[in-house]
């Protein structure tokens, strides 16, 4: 774990005589605040790794601040550095320079370049790219038409830009050129406080790769099949602005306005990174393009430095403070850097037998018992693996078998729960057969009850001396009565009495019927016929 360098750069005054109440002092790596009397002002005091008055020159800001970050890169750490500043504050000097000074780009190009051929060891293989951040779009500034870019990440090779066209490069005169071309394509505007004001975002970006040169002679073997990849990031932010005092409208109005929006998405992510873990919120890395972009260089597996710069004019005091307490908060952010060294299955193996080889020559030197264990240890790591996969494929073919038994349960439960089904289907209709026999003899005795009602006695006309009774409904079977002691042709009251058994009998519903037989109404079924039609023939007889 290691801070975030922070340097504070003054640029030259551009003030001609003119009146100034307060001033600020550089002391060491100290700046404050002070009245034209030397009274200091109270809370408007800042200290920081480095601070640049207005006669240092790049170089110097170079070897002091970014020249170890441009080192550590060639070695496989990925880098950053950035300049931030209030519009027309001297960020873009600081990252391009000139001719006669030239700025971090091109002395950091020279310097990786001159890096890697006196590293006889390892070769390498270097790439660059350069994109600007133009109202929140990403373009490439070398292939025109090639614009408004995605973002993605990958395990690989972490967040980078799709599509984005990167050359292979071979010296520093050819990465020159690639950025000449692209300051071509870069957008510039003009406003009241800069003729030539940056509109956008830029980032220049390298990419070293590097493998060992001849691992047999340098004594290096188990780096062999070993590749270093570093990521290093030049990026000059565009000015934060104040409409009033740059006088903006139309497209530099919403220039400005992007520019801002940006660069306050990158203060709050600053902000959060520099708060106490415990404290600390949702970092929103994903609210900027330029944020999103730089999201391994804050907080992430990279070295960066940061270049404020200021403007010395009191006129613009109130902007160089807000830089101020920007740098103080990126001062307090540490990032976890370490070298990006890509493996392969076989370095890795090559690796572990190395080591098993050297523990063993110390052995035989020493006799050791402890180094022996070391040795074990090491054969043991090398057998893990596979005796994990040999437990692993036991346990899965013993859940195979576990399925497979589940499964045939599962179809004798089916198997038992169709039975009964189909005894429970059959049950009901065995009931069903069972009722329709019930309806069947119900319907037989109303039949029979129907048929008893056929041998009724008929109506015949009435003969005056011989007749027998009868009753008006036979649909019940009637008691016999026991046969009178004498009676004579004429059936009284007390007769009736008698034979019905004391029950009373309407002697208005009494028909009289001719003294014959009714044999021939038998001829059906006698069997049906109630015992009292047999008393009533009795009677006839």
């Amino acid at each position: 774990m290691e801070k975030i360098s922070v340097a504070v750069r003054f640029r030259p005054s551009t003030a001609l005589d003119l009146p100034e109440d307060r001033k600020w002092r550089v002391e060491d790596n100290r700046i404050s605040l002070h009245l034209l009397d030397g009274t200091p002002i109270s809370g408007v005091s800042f200290a920081f790794d480095h601070v640049f008055d207005q006669s240092s020159t790049n170089a110097t800001v170079y070897d002091l601040l970014i020249k170890s970050i441009i080192h550590a890169a060639v070695n496989g750490f990925n880098g950053t550095a950035f300049a931030y500043g209030q519009t027309s504050s001297g960020k873009t000097f600081t990252m391009n320079g000139s001719e006669d000074d030239p700025g971090i780009i091109p002395l950091a190009v020279k310097d990786i370049f001159h890096t890697a051929q006196m590293t006889t060891d390892r070769e390498f293989l270097i790439r660059v790219s350069y994109m600007e951040i133009y109202n929140e779009e990403i373009n490439d500034l070398l292939t025109l038409g090639n614009q408004k870019l995605p973002i993605h990440e990958s395990l690989e090779r972490g967040i980078f830009v799709a599509g984005l066209r990167e050359e292979i490069v071979n010296s520093a005169e050819q990465v020159f050129e690639l950025i000449k071309l692209g300051e071509a394509n870069r957008h510039f505007g003009e406003t009241n406080m800069n003729v030539r004001s940056s509109r956008s975002h830029t980032i220049f970006r390298m990419v070293i790769e590097s493998s060992v040169k001849d691992p047999i002679s340098s004594g290096d073997v188990s780096n062999a099949d070993a590749i270093r990849v570093s990521v290093l990031n030049l990026v000059d932010l565009a000015g934060s602005e104040r409409i009033a005092k740059t006088g903006a409208g139309g497209v530099r109005l919403k220039e400005g306005k992007h520019i801002n929006k940006s660069l306050m998405i990158l203060g709050n992510v600053i902000n959060k990174l520099s708060e106490n873990g415990k404290q600390r919120g949702h970092i929103p890395y994903r609210d900027s393009k330029l944020t999103r972009i730089l999201q391994p260089s804050l907080g992430g597996n990279a070295k960066t430095s940061i270049i404020c710069t200021v403007a010395p004019e009191e006129v613009h005091i109130e902007e160089s403070r807000g830089t101020l307490q920007f740098a103080s908060g990126a001062k307090r952010i540490t990032n976890c850097a370490q070298v990006n060294e890509i493996l392969t299955d076989a370095a890795l193996l090559k690796r572990q037998k190395l080591e098993i080889e050297e523990l063993r020559r110390k052995l035989q030197g020493s006799h050791s018992e402890v180094l022996e264990q070391m040795i074990l240890k090491q054969r043991n790591d090398m057998h893990k693996s596979e005796l994990d996969r040999e437990r692993l494929a036991m346990e899965l073919e013993e859940e195979r078998k576990s399925r497979e038994a589940l499964e045939h349960c599962i179809k004798e439960q089916q198997k038992k729960i169709d039975n009964l089904t189909s005894l429970a289907n059959s049950s009901s209709q065995t009931r069903s057969s069972a009722k329709q026999m019930a309806d069947l003899r119900n319907t037989s005795d109303e039949v029979i009850m129907s048929q008893e009602d056929v041998f009724k006695t008929p109506n015949f006309k009435e003969k005056p001396n011989d007749f027998v009774v009868k009753r008006s409904n036979c649909s019940r079977d009637l008691e016999s009565s026991p046969p009178p002691d004498n009676f004579a042709n004429i059936a009284d009251e007390d007769l009736w009495m008698r034979l019905n058994k004391g029950c009373t009998t309407d002697l208005d519903m009494l028909q009289m019927t001719p003294d014959m037989k009714c044999q021939s109404y038998l001829s059906s079924d006698i069997s049906v016929l109630p015992s009292s039609f047999f008393m009533v023939q009795f009677l006839m007889m």
